[in-house]
């Protein structure tokens, strides 16, 4: 049987209205949740915007690295080889400007992109750089950071003077600047020199100075002390002699060995090139052929007038040179002339020297060219015949007139005869 449901107690309507009515009051909260909601999906959707943004820049600016890596590296328009001289002080937009103008590379705003990145914008040296045909941007930053420019050369002959070396030096247009003074006379090492375009002329002067002073030295160590010089600066002025003596390396120490046999005996050197030297200086050459009063000019440097050495060196020897002053040939030998064949004969004494010559005027004769030296009655006398050089003035008072005809002359030197050229030398590069 049904139970009649029993009607609540007044208490517990009136709970039971406080939770209804509680509920009722509790109902609004909810709507905040949904702003808060709206609020999270706009910051959502803005960081996913800005997140959408930063990867479109990052894949446009890994593109446009990957674009400028390979023009960095891509073969350039460059048809063939090309020199380019980058200034001293020049920044990199300059260097490449220069590049383009070139024609060595494309666009100018890469390199310098790719120089930056890499960090070598200090490290871009300066100097007149070759750049083979179809080079990259990056190979032609290498070679301007390597530093390895263009060298060229300058070759300065056995024999010049001084003055003679300045002025090849001031003829030479890719250096830069002037000589202020002209070294002195045996100072400088003629050898070949390297350098870049732009280099101060100084410069070569002064390594020529230094390579000089450094093969003396050396040199000087290992002479032989039979040789009578005192000095370093001495055994340069006797190369000098040979130096302009001949200029065939063979004969070198031949000739040597006679003005090292005449210094010992005490008899003048008679050597031709100091005569022209004490005559014109650092001119080098006379111009005409020597005459009876050149021959007896009373200069500081003419070795048929004054005794042992001239007064400084009449050129600049080379190394070869300065050699075989230090180490003569062992010989006894105190004459030479031309032979003809453009060498020398030697002889040890005044007969056999006479008779060499004797077959030296007849070759003269038979190329119809005149007698290039006076004989010895028209000249200087011999400063001993064969004795010290103590001797000398008395030979002088007692020099014959002029016969009508003369003996052969009895010289050692024949630097005023016309020489053929050797075969040039090739000096060592410096």
């Amino acid at each position: 049987m049904a139970l009649d449901p029993q009607p609540p107690a007044a208490g517990d309507a009136k709970v039971s209205g406080d939770k209804a009515g509680a509920r009722k009051d509790a109902a609004p909260p909810p709507a905040p949740v949904k702003r808060r909601r709206r609020r999270d999906g706009a910051l959502v959707g803005y960081l996913s915007g800005v997140f959408t943004f930063l990867t479109l820049v990052a894949l446009a600016v890994g593109g446009l690295v990957y674009w400028g890596k390979s023009e960095f590296d891509r073969p350039g328009p460059l048809a063939a080889p090309t020199t380019v001289m980058i200034q001293r002080n020049a920044g990199v937009t300059e260097i490449a400007d220069s590049l383009e103008r070139a024609g060595v590379i494309s666009d100018a705003n890469v390199f310098k992109a790719g120089v930056g990145a890499l960090g070598v914008k200090d490290r871009l040296r300066f100097g007149e750089y070759a750049f083979p045909a179809n080079v990259s941007m990056r190979e032609a930053m290498e070679i301007i950071v390597s530093g390895k420019s263009i060298e060229h050369t300058v070759t300065i002959p056995e024999g010049l003077t001084s003055l003679q070396i300045v002025d090849r030096l001031r003829d030479q247009p890719m250096l830069t600047g002037d000589i202020k003074e002209t070294p002195p006379e045996g100072s400088l090492l003629p050898e070949t020199y390297k350098f870049t375009r732009g280099a101060p002329r100084e410069q070569i002067i002064a390594r020529m100075k230094q390579h000089r002073d450094d093969a003396l030295a050396e040199i000087w160590k290992d002479r032989d002390p039979a040789v009578r010089v005192k000095t370093p600066e001495e055994l340069v002025t006797l190369a000098s002699l040979v130096e302009k003596e001949t200029g065939i390396a063979a004969e070198r120490p031949q000739v040597a060995a006679v003005f090292a046999n005449r210094l010992a005996r005490g008899m003048r050197l008679q050597s031709d090139p100091t005569i022209v030297y004490g005559l014109v200086g650092g001119r080098g050459t006379l111009g005409r052929s020597l005459t009876r009063s050149d021959i007896q000019s009373r200069t500081p440097y003419n070795t048929y007038v004054v005794p042992g050495l001239p007064a400084g060196p009449i050129a600049n020897p080379g190394r070869a040179a300065i050699e075989a002053a230090a180490k003569p040939a062992k010989t006894k030998d105190l004459y030479f002339v031309a032979d003809g064949s453009g060498g020398h004969a030697f002889a040890p004494s005044l007969v056999e020297h006479n008779k060499n010559v004797g077959r030296w005027r007849q070759i003269e004769k038979s190329r119809g060219v005149p007698a290039d030296r006076l004989a010895p009655d028209e000249q200087t006398p011999e400063a001993s015949r064969d004795q010290p050089d103590s001797s000398a003035e008395s030979a002088d008072a007692a020099a014959p007139a002029p016969s009508a005809a003369p003996a052969p002359a009895a010289t050692t030197s024949s630097a005023q005869r016309p020489k053929p050229k050797p075969a040039q030398r090739q000096p060592r590069p410096q």
